[in-house]
């Protein structure tokens, strides 16, 4: 039996300012809509159920193209650094959890960044033994990209004065050749090896946790990266599939690290196997670090590094035998690419390589470019996965890593869009703040959180290019265009309600507006109790 949706503004987004009166959807899809009086003589013998809006703003659902959902929930298990506007305030906040550890327990915390800090110092080992020595310590970096650890983390890992570089990453060392504790891109991995796993019942309450907070910032959806990192790809997704969908509807799209993509296939698995809400997606590969650490691979030198050009992950004959990998399977890639280099190597393998079966690869950040990486992009059938409020955290200080005649070609969304070049968008939560709101106020007003400054305008997104992002941009990348991204017939009828119209108000107080409802599969898994 069917139900109809009313009472409020309802875009389609099928093109600008399409509005309908109501919709009627029915075993979680949409089946009609248009005029309310129309639909309602239509299907008066078929409606057994009437959902009025209550003059709330309906939107097809929004999806993020790019996260990290069990590490989203570790975030908001752990102790989230990220706000935090000092070292000192960082070694309290330590030295506080200290006295609630047991013998051997980690201290893991996330979120620091030392570019919104009074003076911008890398805590070493040592300061972190001061406060906590005998339980091993792990500090993220906000970018994911680095770690601080302390002496006992470091003995663990038997890292040493001795200890070379792996590839891909890098162990600081001080002037006597020992270690900081501040390790680099693949360097964590020698910290994360001996940290041990996760217990099966932590491991869904936390991927609960993250799920539940996405639904409530009306996000139907979300790509996902953590299949490698929780003891390996078949614990990971038994892990989403006892949740997915008996616990919550929520489309998780998951990404397969190339560390277990092997895994998968032996599994039997292949491109889009998995289940309607733990669908299998593209080989994920990194190709380089970040910005904050200054590791993304730049084709010239580091503003504020003159000697770096930060560090590719994978040797180029390596990253090149990854991609063939993933084409023996006829399988798509997403890689992680920041730095102009980088995307540039990655834009050429895609182009040496392509895809003949119409699914779609993507490089995800595509921070920096320049004009011959956008005509290599051009050139080849990619999406471009971004995430928006890197703009907001990351601006000004990214201008002293890059220079300002390289930052004005940065974060270049606008010039994506008008050279026909597709993009989903996400937030690479735990990283950013997930809310999808954010993520539209950041396309369309591009103003730092730092010091609320507006950067480079003429790349900033219409309301509706934003919006299109987090719907059709996520539909597209993933090959459902045809039936996600829209409120349309024969689509699904997942959608995100917000207290007020995105394409009324004034664009500044997008970021304020509230989520009234989350609707995945014609079902409620979000609605606002009202104060």
């Amino acid at each position: 039996m069917s139900t109809l949706w009313y009472g409020g503004k309802i875009y389609t987004m099928t093109e600008e300012n399409d509005i309908v009166e109501a919709v009627v959807t029915d075993n979680g899809k949409i089946i009609d809509l248009g005029n309310k009086e129309t639909l309602i003589h239509m299907y008066k013998d078929k409606i057994t159920k009437w959902e009025d809006l209550n003059g709330s703003v309906m939107y097809p659902g929004f999806v993020d193209s790019h996260l990290h959902i069990i590490g989203h929930g570790e975030k908001l298990m752990h102790i989230d650094l990220s706000q935090m506007q000092s070292k000192e305030e960082v070694l309290e906040k330590v030295a506080e959890r200290a006295t609630e550890l047991d013998m051997d327990e980690w201290l893991i915390a996330e979120g620091w960044n030392e570019n919104q800090w009074d003076e911008k110092e890398i805590i070493h080992r040592k300061e972190l033994d001061s406060v906590c020595k005998d339980n091993p310590v792990m500090l993220t970096r906000i970018c994911r990209h680095a770690v601080i650890v302390n002496s006992k983390a470091l003995q663990l890992a038997h890292i040493c004065k001795d200890t070379e570089n792996p590839q891909g990453g890098k162990i600081i060392k001080d002037d006597s050749g020992e270690p900081t504790g501040y390790l680099l891109d693949q360097a964590q991995e020698l910290i994360k090896n001996v940290i041990p796993p996760i217990s099966d019942q932590l491991l869904r309450k936390t991927t609960e946790r993250a799920i539940q907070d996405l639904l409530s910032k009306g996000l139907v959806g979300g790509h996902t990266e953590d299949l490698a990192y929780y003891d390996g790809f078949a614990r990971t997704l038994q892990a989403y599939q006892s949740i997915l969908p008996s616990t919550f509807l929520f489309r998780a799209h998951l990404l397969v690290h190339h560390e277990v993509f092997q895994e998968m296939i032996q599994s039997g698995y292949v491109y889009g196997d998995g289940g309607e809400y733990t669908e299998l997606g593209a080989m994920k590969i990194f190709s380089d670090g970040a910005l904050g650490g200054r590791t993304a691979w730049l084709s010239e030198a580091y503003e504020d590094d003159s000697n770096n050009k930060g560090i590719p992950i994978h040797h180029q004959d390596d990253l090149e035998k990854l991609i063939i990998q993933a084409r023996k399977q006829n399988h798509p890639i997403a890689i992680h690419a920041i730095g102009d280099k980088a995307s540039e190597v990655v834009a050429k393998l895609i182009k040496k390589y392509p895809l003949t079966n119409g699914l779609r690869d993507r490089i995800i950040h595509a921070q920096v470019t320049n004009p011959d990486v956008i005509q290599l992009l051009k050139e080849i059938d990619v999406v471009l996965d971004i995430q928006p409020t890197f703009v907001a955290s990351d601006f000004p200080w990214v201008i002293e890593r890059i220079g300002e005649s390289r930052a004005k070609q940065a974060y270049a969304w606008k010039t994506f869009l008008e050279n026909g070049i597709h993009c989903a968008a996400g937030s690479d939560a735990p990283i950013e703040e997930v809310h999808p709101l954010l993520g539209i106020d950041a396309f369309v007003n591009r103003v730092s959180s730092i010091d609320n400054q507006t950067y480079y305008p003429e790349q900033c997104l219409s309301v509706y290019e934003a919006v299109s992002l987090y719907t059709k941009g996520s539909a597209y990348v993933i090959g459902h265009e045809h039936d996600r991204g829209m409120i349309a017939k024969g689509y699904v009828a997942d959608f995100t309600l917000l207290a007020e119209d995105l394409f009324a108000i004034d664009p500044i107080h997008i970021k304020d507006v509230q989520v009234v409802g989350t609707i995945v599969n014609e079902q409620w898994m979000y609605k606002r109790q009202e104060s």
